[in-house]
């Protein structure tokens, strides 16, 4: 199913009992490399008063799971979470570790017990994993973000939306809104493109900026519902600072510096590839097809260069790169030298210098020559995948 559109009937049910929420509901995505990840790999949560309807929103909550959720996927395992009192630092530092580290169900459901939540397991209940760390995470940055649903006889059809009104209320919201639109790759990144119950979601730092857009985007098909949650998306959240390469570990998210060993060189399939190194250890980076044109300014990287890079470590022990920043740039590369006749010269052997294979003539040094080159990048500049390319929890250059 679709965790944040069950989220939104649930508490329409709530709406349509008198129970109102104390501020809007959180999306908090989790750990983007974690195993048995779902593809957005988020929690919802949210708070109301404990008052004498907490009993019948609980119920309420409970049916809605039971009914909305779809069983027969191997991979629906929902979990609920019912927590009253204080978030204390445990509990924090368990919704950190949801998003740096892995979290078992059972070390969930352990956790959850010691600290007095009220624990629903559907199937293998995997989701209260999430559900933990949604209740427990401080949101000392967050966004918005606006998701419409559609009528549900349009799931898996295209959606109807007005393309032109998307152009229009980008020209008009951002930067308060963003990754509205992948310019380089002509792409409308409110629409998902999957078969779910979303028709568009819009991202924002501000709720006014949302009910803005909302009212300039046009579409051909029903909106049955529409719902603004605060969330930990465009936040760099995952991002932990490694002091070495060494420091990291598989699966994990980072911010680290190094210098860049080999020029990158692309494979079959599109993907990208280079090493960084410091005194520690080096890792291979990637770039992979999906990003596009972020492969193009990878390219432009030499030996040499001192970068820093965020990004997480994948199933490969590859680096995946989200963006990173000229540290400083090699501007010198070593080249053989030009003969007297305007050849360059090539090799004559291992320490018998050069020779030039034109005119003859020899040089006894085999010292290459440094020749200044012009870089198309810059320091300190930051470089970032684009919009279409972009993970749920990475920063935007715009947010920086």
């Amino acid at each position: 199913m679709c965790t944040t559109f069950l989220a939104s009937q649930i508490i329409n049910k709530l709406k349509d009992n008198g129970i109102e929420l104390l501020d809007h509901p959180r999306l908090i995505r989790l750990n983007p490399f974690a195993r048995f990840k779902t593809r957005g790999n988020g929690g919802v949560s949210f708070k109301i008063k404990n008052d004498d309807k907490a009993d019948l929103a609980r119920r309420i909550v409970l049916e809605e799971v039971e009914k909305l959720s779809m069983f027969d996927c191997d991979n629906t395992n929902p979990g609920v979470i019912f927590y009253e009192g204080e978030i204390t630092s445990q509990m924090e530092e368990y919704a950190f570790r949801a998003i740096y580290e892995f979290i078992t169900i059972d070390e969930a459901e352990n956790f959850g017990k010691s600290i007095g939540c009220e624990i629903h397991k559907f199937k293998k209940g995997r989701g209260i994993i999430g559900s933990i760390a949604a209740i427990s995470l401080p949101l000392s940055d967050y966004t918005y973000e606006l998701l419409a649903y559609r009528s549900s006889e349009n799931y898996g059809t295209k959606r109807q939306i007005d393309y032109d009104s998307v152009y229009e209320m980008d020209e008009q919201t951002f930067p308060d809104t963003f990754e509205n639109i992948d310019y380089g790759e002509n792409y409308i990144a409110i629409e998902p493109k999957t078969p779910c119950p979303v028709l568009y979601g819009i991202r924002s730092n501000t709720v006014d900026a949302l009910k803005k857009a909302q009212g300039i985007v046009k579409v051909s098909e029903p909106i049955v519902d529409w719902c603004i949650f605060k969330t930990n998306q465009h936040t760099d959240m995952h991002i932990q600072k490694a002091d070495k390469i060494s420091d990291m570990k598989q699966f994990g998210c980072y911010e680290v510096i190094g210098e860049v060993k080999n020029k990158p060189k692309i494979i079959d399939g599109g993907h990208m590839f280079f090493f960084i190194e410091d005194d520690s250890g080096e890792i291979e980076c990637g770039a992979y097809e999906p990003t596009k044109s972020f492969r193009n300014v990878v390219s432009d990287l030499c030996p040499g260069d001192v970068i820093r890079v965020f990004g997480g470590i994948g199933e490969q022990n590859t680096f995946n790169i989200e963006k990173f920043q000229v540290i400083s740039l090699n501007d010198v590369e070593y080249k053989n030298p030009i003969c007297e006749c305007g050849k360059r010269m090539t090799s004559a052997g291992k320490n018998k210098g050069f020779k030039c294979k034109r005119c003859g003539k020899k040089l006894d040094s085999d010292k290459k020559v440094p020749i200044i080159i012009t870089r198309n990048l810059k320091n300190s500049q930051f470089y970032e995948t684009p919009v279409s390319a972009r993970r749920h929890l990475a920063k935007p250059l715009c947010r920086m």
